[in-house]
């Protein structure tokens, strides 16, 4: 049999390629600082994903108005919520990318790798995934940790892989996740963390959704978040036996004066205590970590805004961040999408 020159079958390893999933989030200022915030912001806010306004019109606005006054605010409300080690967004995120290597781990005895990366800020996506070639990795699977599907947040995210996969030599192969929204493993998670905020805390009034907000415009144009958001609350609502009247669905977090998804998040808020709803549940499902959004603007202001509009008790139920079901949800889905590699 002929043998090619330079070929030894003998030495020549015969190994599969390396894999890895990539967990990406959507990132954080490097500390709580206007110096840090306004980069942060700079970059965020300059991602035609996230504003979808043309060029010429936008960059006036962010430049000359959002940079100059948004940033101080930002910082102060960072620095309410500032850990010791870092911004919760990621310290929380480095510990579910640890826990889903564990679990990964146990069931693939070490064979798949686990990165976390940001779409903005650090660590950056391009290193991340340069740090993971060098190790021998040539087959990733990027996960966005945002179960429902928005161009903003997981469409960004997938960008930012494919931009970076732009700049390598010898790119990997690479799969992607789109959402996870009806997963029945992480709407196990969520049910498990709510029965047992009710087992140590009893049942509100209510239980409030409230997930991030986009444009209506985004909707109207075709992103199925709205859908997956309510698609998420039904199936929740059902495992854990609520009423119609019990369960509520809104969105926060808007920028600017254009309409955003409705109902809003503080305006129902304000709506319910003054409605003479006592005591108010809270979770936000699309969050798989807590962050600014969560600790800032819904624990600590929106609990004002009920507290003092005549509500008694507001209750948030943390993000599932590390939990061992929210791992092992993700890790499951996971070895779905890595089926033939793994």
């Amino acid at each position: 049999m002929p043998r090619y020159i330079g070929f030894d079958t003998a030495t020549e390893p015969r190994t599969a390629p390396r894999v890895a999933v990539l967990l990406l989030n959507l990132g954080t200022p490097a500390a709580p600082t206007t110096d840090a915030v306004t980069d942060y912001l700079a970059e965020f806010l300059s991602d035609p994903r996230v504003i979808e306004a043309p060029r010429w019109l936008w960059w006036p606005v962010l430049h000359g108005y959002i940079l100059r006054t948004r940033p101080r605010r930002s910082a102060e409300a960072y620095a309410k919520i500032w850990r010791d080690d870092g911004s919760p967004l990621l310290v929380f995120s480095e510990r579910l990318a640890e826990a889903v290597r564990a679990e990964l781990d146990r069931q693939t005895s070490g064979r798949v790798e686990v990165a976390l990366a940001m779409t903005y800020g650090e660590p950056a996506t391009l290193a991340t995934l340069e740090s993971l070639l060098a190790r021998g990795v040539r087959r990733i699977l990027a996960l966005p940790l945002f179960p429902q599907y928005s161009a903003t947040s997981s469409g960004a995210a997938l960008d930012a892989v494919t931009r970076a996969m732009q700049r390598l030599r010898w790119p990997p192969e690479l799969r992607t996740l789109n959402d996870y929204h009806a997963d029945a493993g992480y709407l196990a998670a969520l049910a498990a963390s709510v029965q047992d905020h009710w087992a140590k805390n009893g049942r509100g009034e209510k239980l409030l959704l409230s997930f991030h907000g986009i444009p209506q415009s985004y909707a109207e144009a075709g992103d199925p978040y709205p859908d997956q958001c309510h698609e998420t609350a039904r199936r929740l609502g059902d495992a854990l036996g609520m009423a119609d009247d019990e369960l509520l669905v809104t969105f926060q977090s808007r920028l600017g004066r254009q309409p955003w998804l409705r109902p809003y998040t503080d305006e129902t808020i304000e709506q319910l205590a003054r409605q003479d709803v006592q005591t108010l549940d809270v979770l936000c499902p699309g969050f798989a970590v807590d962050c600014l959004e969560t600790l800032e603007e819904v624990a600590l202001r929106y609990r004002t805004t009920f507290l003092t509009n005549g509500g008694k008790q507001f209750r948030y139920i943390p993000s599932l961040n590390a939990s061992t079901a929210h791992a092992t949800a993700l890790a499951a889905i996971a070895m779905r999408q890595l089926a033939g590699w793994v």
